[in-house]
């Protein structure tokens, strides 16, 4: 089966590609589409993207591999990225790291065996201000303690066995 994107995300690239002065500007946000169709970036979905933006396989994986931000691999339900940088450093990620290690059972890289959380150390969040800082799915969550953490895992807990969440 080839891999290709739906109505919808075509729509979305047509009118991403649109905005640009050339197609290789709107590599990113593509790229971004191409993850949320299909829930991360495999290197089928890569060579797709790059046939749709006429643009170099290599330009297309060189890009993908240098953002942290777009995922090369499975991700559980709640992508769970902690700012390791030196502003959260000093200001506790260290513990966030920890009070998540412990409380998920996993380590950094991996994701738990119900696929709800995969752990991430990231090296910024530009959140430097307001550090320690980490990011789940797309929501940020600034000045964090490890008691945070604690509730905040306990809530998307909650809201997956509820049927909310992301």
């Amino acid at each position: 089966m080839t891999l290709a994107f739906s109505p919808a995300a075509e729509q979305r690239i047509d009118d991403l590609v649109k905005r640009y002065p050339d197609r290789q500007g709107a590599l990113i946000p593509v790229l971004y589409v191409a993850q949320r169709e299909f829930g991360y970036l495999t290197s089928e979905a890569l060579a797709l993207v790059a046939r749709r933006l006429d643009l170099p396989e290599t330009k297309v994986l060189t890009t993908a591999t240098f953002y942290t931000m777009l995922r090369k691999r499975p991700v559980g339900r709640y992508h769970l990225q902690i700012c390791h940088n030196v502003a959260c450093y000093l200001r506790g990620s260290d513990e966030l790291v920890a009070v998540a290690k412990k409380k998920l059972g996993i380590g950094m890289g991996e994701t738990t065996p119900d696929k709800l959380f995969t752990l991430e150390g990231v090296e910024c969040l530009a959140a430097c201000g307001t550090a320690p800082a980490l990011q789940v799915n797309e929501d940020y969550h600034e000045d964090m303690t490890p008691e945070q953490l604690e509730r905040l895992i306990d809530e998307l807990r909650a809201a997956s066995r509820s049927g909310g969440g992301a």
